[in-house]
C-alpha cells in the first residue's frame, strides 16, 4: 500500500502523506519552507480553529453556506480541539508573509473531516474560507490569540505575583535593611518597602495590559482582501464577532477601519511594547533577589532564597539563585521578541502587512514566557526566601549614612564630616 496520495489544486498535482488530513496547498508549503522546523503556536492555531467555526455559524446566519455544512465544520473544528491537532498543522512560522499557507492549512483539514461527517464534499475555499481572506483571518487570529492568552494566562500570572508579593510583605515588615542607590549604601528600608515597590511595578503592568484588551478584541474579520470587504457578505462581520464571543468567553468586535487593521499591525506592536515593560519589571525583581541573595560570605547575605539544585560541576555544596537567573532570561528573549516584532511591524506595505506570521509566534511567546516565570518567581523565590536578621543589623549598625537624618538639625556640612569620621573610625569606631 502507498504511503502517499495525490492531491491537486491551480498549480498541478503533487504527493501528500496518505493520511495526512491536509492537502496540496499545505504539502506545497511544507516543500518550500523548511527553515526552522518551527510551527506556529498552538494558542495560534487554536484560536484560528475558532475563528473557522465562527465564520461557519455566521455564514449559515447569512445563507451563504448550507446548515449541513455549517454543522459539518463546527463538528470538525470541535474534534480536532479535542484532540492532538498541532500534528495536522505541520507548516513552518517562516512562510508565506500573509500566512496564507496557514490559512489554507486550517481550511484544507476542517474541510476533510467535515467532508467525512456530512458525506459529501466540503470545500476548503468555498466552504470552509468563505466570506474570508488569508488578508484578514491571520490579522483576527492574532488579535484573538494574543487577547485569549492574556486573558487565560498572562494576566492570573500577574495577578499571582501581586499576590505572592504583598502577603510576603506582610510576613517580612519587621525586617529593616540598608538601602542602596547606584550599588552603594543609602538610608534604611523596610524589606516590605522593597516588595511592595515590586508588587506596584507588576499591578502598574496589569493595568497597562488590560488598557490593551479592547484593541486586542478589535477585529480585521470582513475587510477580506484589502480592506473593502469584497466577496464577504456585509453583516459577516458583526455575525462573525458575535459568533467568536460566544465560542471563547471573550467580548469581540468588528474594527472602526478594516484597512488599518490589515494594512499594520499597530496594536501587535503596542501589546509587545507593554510586554517589554513587564519582562523589564521582572528583571528588575530577579536582579534584586540576586544581590540580595549573594555570598553567603563574600555577599550581601541579606535573604537565603530556596535551594533548588545543585549550583556546580566542580564545587561541592554551591548552590545559585537559579529561579530569578531563569527569570532575567525570559526577560532578555522577550526584549528580542519585542525587537522582532517591531521590525515587522513597519512592513505593513500598502493594504497588508507581510510580517504576520512572526509578529504571531514572537507575540505569543512573549506572553507564554513571562506567564510562566512569573509563577515561578513567585512560588520559588519570592514565597519561600529566609530573611537573615543578622546580617541586616549588622550592617545597619555599621551604616554612616543614618546621619543624613541630621540633616535638617546639624546641616548637611556638619553631617557630611560626621560620616567622613565614621568612616575613617572603622566598624568599631566611636
Amino acid at each position: 500500500m502507498s504511503n502517499t496520495r495525490i492531491e491537486r489544486d491551480s498549480m498541478g498535482q503533487l504527493q501528500v502523506p496518505a493520511e495526512a488530513l491536509y492537502g496540496a496547498q499545505t504539502q506545497r508549503a511544507v516543500e518550500n519552507f523548511p527553515i526552522s522546523h518551527q510551527r506556529m503556536p498552538r494558542q495560534f492555531i487554536r484560536a484560528l480553529l475558532l475563528a473557522k467555526a465562527a465564520a461557519a455559524q455566521a455564514n449559515l446566519e447569512l445563507e451563504q453556506i448550507s446548515e449541513g455544512q455549517s454543522r459539518a465544520i463546527v463538528s470538525a473544528v470541535k474534534d480536532l480541539l479535542a484532540s492532538d491537532y498541532m500534528a495536522h498543522f505541520p507548516v513552518d512560522i517562516f512562510q508565506t508573509g500573509s500566512g496564507t499557507s496557514t490559512n489554507m492549512n486550517a481550511n484544507e483539514v476542517i474541510a476533510t473531516l467535515a467532508t467525512r461527517v456530512m458525506g459529501e464534499e466540503v470545500n476548503p475555499n468555498d466552504h470552509v474560507n468563505c466570506g474570508q481572506s488569508s488578508n484578514d483571518i491571520i490579522p483576527t487570529t492574532i488579535h484573538v490569540s494574543a487577547a485569549l492568552a492574556l486573558h487565560e494566562q498572562l494576566l492570573p500570572a500577574l495577578a499571582h505575583l501581586v499576590r505572592v508579593t504583598e502577603h510576603k510583605a506582610e510576613q517580612v515588615h519587621a525586617f529593616v535593611k540598608t538601602g542602596r542607590t547606584h550599588l552603594m549604601d543609602a538610608m534604611p528600608v523596610r524589606m516590605s518597602q522593597v516588595l511592595n515597590g515590586w508588587s506596584q511595578q507588576i499591578r502598574a503592568n496589569v493595568e497597562h495590559l488590560q488598557g490593551l484588551q479592547p484593541s486586542l478584541q478589535s477585529l480585521a474579520q470582513g475587510g477580506t482582501a484589502v480592506g473593502t470587504g469584497i466577496n464577504a457578505h456585509p453583516e459577516f462581520s458583526a455575525r462573525f464577532s458575535r459568533q467568536l464571543s460566544t465560542l471563547t468567553g471573550v467580548q469581540f468586535a468588528p474594527g472602526k477601519n478594516l484597512f488599518a487593521l490589515i494594512g499594520s499591525q499597530d496594536t501587535a506592536v503596542a501589546v509587545s511594547g507593554q510586554l517589554k515593560v513587564t519582562a523589564v519589571s521582572l528583571m528588575k525583581i530577579a536582579n534584586d533577589l540576586r544581590w540580595m541573595n549573594s555570598g553567603p560570605l563574600a555577599g550581601l547575605g541579606e535573604i537565603e532564597l530556596e535551594a533548588l539544585q545543585p549550583g556546580s560541576s566542580i564545587m561541592p555544596g554551591k548552590v545559585n539563585p537559579v529561579i530569578p537567573e531563569a527569570t532575567a532570561m525570559v526577560a532578555a528573549q522577550v526584549i528580542g521578541n519585542d525587537a522582532t516584532i517591531t521590525v515587522a511591524g513597519q512592513s505593513g506595505n500598502f493594504e497588508l502587512n507581510v510580517m504576520l506570521p512572526i509578529i504571531a509566534q514572537n507575540l505569543l511567546s512573549s506572553i507564554e514566557l513571562l506567564a510562566n516565570s512569573s509563577r515561578l518567581l513567585a512560588d520559588k523565590a519570592i514565597a519561600s526566601f529566609k530573611v537573615n536578621e543578622s546580617k541586616l543589623k549588622e550592617a545597619l549598625s555599621r551604616n554612616p549614612i543614618l546621619v543624613t537624618a541630621l540633616n535638617p538639625i546639624i546641616g548637611y556640612q556638619k553631617s557630611r564630616r560626621n560620616r567622613q569620621d565614621r568612616l575613617q573610625a572603622g566598624p568599631s569606631g566611636h
